[in-house]
């Protein structure tokens, strides 16, 4: 588990410093350049992406039940999970009604996923996994929404053909993931 926190808090950490750093953060771009801020921040995340995936793989080995997830549980997972999906690529693309409304879509995608993640898994590591997760989800969307009242930030409104066009990016990348990469790469086939 050690390693699995480790990596949280590097990662998360990294993803937390305009949250709870903003002026220390731009004082480093200006320092450091922008480029050289995106490297660091690149290469903190992708090592702490890295040691949350081992971590969590060594936790499964013996995981300490703390509940028997509930039948339906699953299936509430892959609804929120595909509502993630199709949040993330609308958080990108201009001019969707889910950035004009949501303001921040990936974010909240972020929290559906481990959200749905938690309902779906009773164990101790999916606890400390997912539930880091949902708190910086959380925290995240609060600063982010008051940056964006501070900066009187209005999001543009949107399109229904970019909606479509989120919807079906974000579907065909679940249908992906959830049939074919999760098992692969996860080890679990949510789906069966």
């Amino acid at each position: 588990m050690t390693i699995l926190i480790l990596g949280l808090l590097i990662f998360l950490g990294a993803h937390s410093v305009r949250i709870f750093a903003e002026g220390w953060r731009d004082a480093q771009i200006a320092r450091i350049g922008e480029k050289r801020w995106k490297a660091a921040y690149s290469g903190a995340s992708i090592i702490g992406l890295v040691l949350i995936i081992w971590g969590y793989a060594i936790a499964r080995r013996e995981p300490a039940a703390l509940w028997a997830p509930p039948i339906w549980a699953p299936h509430l997972t892959a609804l929120l999970t595909l509502i993630a999906f199709i949040l993330f690529p609308a958080a990108h693309m201009p001019g969707t009604h889910f950035k004009s409304v949501l303001k921040h879509p990936m974010v909240i995608g972020v929290a559906l996923w481990a959200l749905g993640h938690l309902l779906a898994n009773g164990t101790w590591n999916a606890v400390v996994l997912f539930g880091a997760f949902l708190v910086w989800a959380i925290f995240d969307f609060a600063a982010a929404r008051r940056r964006d009242r501070a900066a009187q930030v209005v999001y543009p409104a949107g399109t229904f053909s970019r909606d479509l066009m989120a919807i079906v990016a974000g579907a065909i990348a679940w249908v992906v993931f959830a049939f074919f990469l999760h098992g692969w790469l996860i080890g679990v086939k949510p789906l069966g």
